[in-house]
């Protein structure tokens, strides 16, 4: 049974103190709009499994919401110039994720899972476990999501659609002038 997600604004965001953090970073809509991504996974069980995997290298994560932009590489950018390490997990609502560091341009970052349709959720626990080691200096696992350029076809066909209505939704949500929200999250 898919995992329930609440979220609820504590407030404006500030600046992580603590080396041993990530933030992870979630789009405008994420658990508001959306609850699934676009291979049916939930939300709830998705940010539950980063969490888990950043916990099982000893790293504290926080959550926080995004709603400036939809476009992922600044999500994950600003996440992690808020993160006491420098490091964040940027996830889309459809289910795209990036792992940033603070000192990378927006557009470059540490790793990217744009093949949304294929990421389960032992990846996602792996995301969470590579983004804790980048914080505490370790090297990071390799990440492979299983897929074949015939599954790719078949799925992109099925999935561009949903991708961009998502988007749009992602995009709805968004305010040039929005602040980073932290939030509380109840399974």
């Amino acid at each position: 049974m898919a995992r329930g997600l609440v979220l609820e604004n504590i407030g404006p965001a500030k600046p992580g103190i603590k080396n041993e953090e990530i933030v992870i970073a979630v789009s405008a809509a994420f658990g508001i709009d959306i609850f699934q991504t676009l291979s049916g996974l939930s939300l709830g069980d998705v940010l539950f499994e980063i969490i888990a995997g950043a916990e099982e290298q000893g790293v504290d994560t926080r959550i926080v919401r995004f709603s400036r932009t939809a476009d992922l590489a600044f999500i994950g950018h600003d996440g992690a110039k808020l993160s006491g390490s420098g490091i964040s997990v940027g996830i889309q609502s459809k289910g795209t994720t990036v792992i940033h560091q603070k000192d990378l341009y927006p557009l470059s970052n540490l790793e990217l899972f744009s093949m949304a349709p294929f990421i389960g959720l032992e990846h996602y626990r792996a995301i969470g476990r590579n983004a804790a080691r980048y914080a505490i200096g370790l090297e990071p696992e390799l990440i492979v999501a299983p897929w074949s350029k015939l599954d790719a076809h078949t799925v992109k066909a099925r999935t561009l659609p949903l991708a961009a209505l998502i988007h749009q939704i992602e995009e709805r949500r968004c305010s040039k002038n929005s602040i980073p929200m932290e939030l509380d999250v109840k399974f």
